[in-house]
């Protein structure tokens, strides 16, 4: 019976979380779902893809002008960041590529038991958490592309004895801590495999340790005062939210509630009003004496 060797649904528009029936296809050899809408977390069972075994893809071929069926095999393939055809070597190449879509939680630490994988590409998504700490297991992996992410915490150290690796971009995460220099990150020179990463630093970043980690503590420090603002903020309105009601029925309620209070509020009320209508009328009437007076001597 035949089996599933590779698997190409990029750019189609798939909906929903990745299928964990996906990890009992153990003949896998190639699995491209890039460029879709796919949701949900990876599979922690995508470690069991480790029978990544030998695949032969035939692609009829009607350009033969003997008009045989020939066969050869050929696929085009994004590997380090590049459409690429392959044909004579594709047997050797082991590819999972989830970019571009929607897909979220941690990157499973099971997916370091691909120790042949060649490419991982999980780029353009919202993982978040720490890259696996064993991923330097992957000793196959020639590219890796964890940029447009969430990325947070320290480059593994283990990542560097990846010798493999020709192809890295790590950048537009929340990644900190120093760039590893050893083996193969000695040779990443372009910075922009590691923008907009605030704590990142080291070569080949322009940002040293000391200028980094000043700047990320006032960054916090700014981040722990607008805290304290919102907080403010916030109990202030929640005074006044809670005030007006507590201090309207702490008045309304009494008087209401006792009779000695309430006659005593509208005798204040009525005494007030009437010293105010006398007050103006003695106003009044002085005004209008000191006007015909000044009228009469002019």
């Amino acid at each position: 019976m035949p089996t599933l060797e590779q698997l190409r649904l990029r750019g189609n528009m798939l909906t929903g979380d990745i299928p964990e029936q996906l990890c009992w296809l153990s003949d896998l050899h190639i699995l491209d779902l890039a460029v879709n809408n796919l949701s949900g977390s990876i599979p922690q069972c995508v470690g069991n893809l480790t029978a990544l075994s030998f695949v032969t893809l035939l692609d009829k071929n009607f350009d033969d002008p003997s008009g045989r069926a020939a066969y050869s095999e050929r696929m085009e393939l994004v590997v380090k960041g590049q459409n690429m055809e392959f044909d004579s070597i594709l047997p050797i190449v082991k590819l999972i590529d989830l970019s571009s879509n929607n897909i979220w939680g941690e990157i499973p630490k099971e997916i370091t038991n691909l120790s042949t994988l060649g490419t991982l590409n999980l780029s353009r998504n919202q993982l978040t958490g720490k890259i696996p700490e064993k991923i330097g297991a992957m000793q196959g992996l020639e590219t890796l592309d964890l940029s447009c992410n969430c990325l947070s915490g320290p480059i593994p150290p283990s990542m560097s004895s990846i010798t493999s690796l020709n192809h890295l971009n790590l950048s537009h995460n929340r990644l900190s801590g120093p760039i590893p220099t050893t083996n193969q990150f000695s040779t990443f020179n372009d910075p922009s495999i590691y923008e907009a990463n605030l704590g990142l630093y080291g070569p080949p970043l322009s940002t040293n340790c000391s200028t980094n980690c000043s700047t990320l503590n006032d960054q916090d420090h700014k981040d722990e005062e607008e805290d304290e603002d919102e907080w403010d903020m916030s109990w202030f309105f929640i005074s006044m939210g809670l005030g007006f009601p507590v201090g309207f029925w702490a008045v309304c309620g009494s008087l209401v509630l006792k009779k000695s209070w309430r006659q005593a509020y509208f005798r204040f009320i009525d005494e007030t009003r009437d010293r105010l209508y006398v007050f103006t009328a003695v106003n009044a009437a002085c005004l209008k004496r000191k006007m015909e007076a000044n009228g009469v001597h002019g």
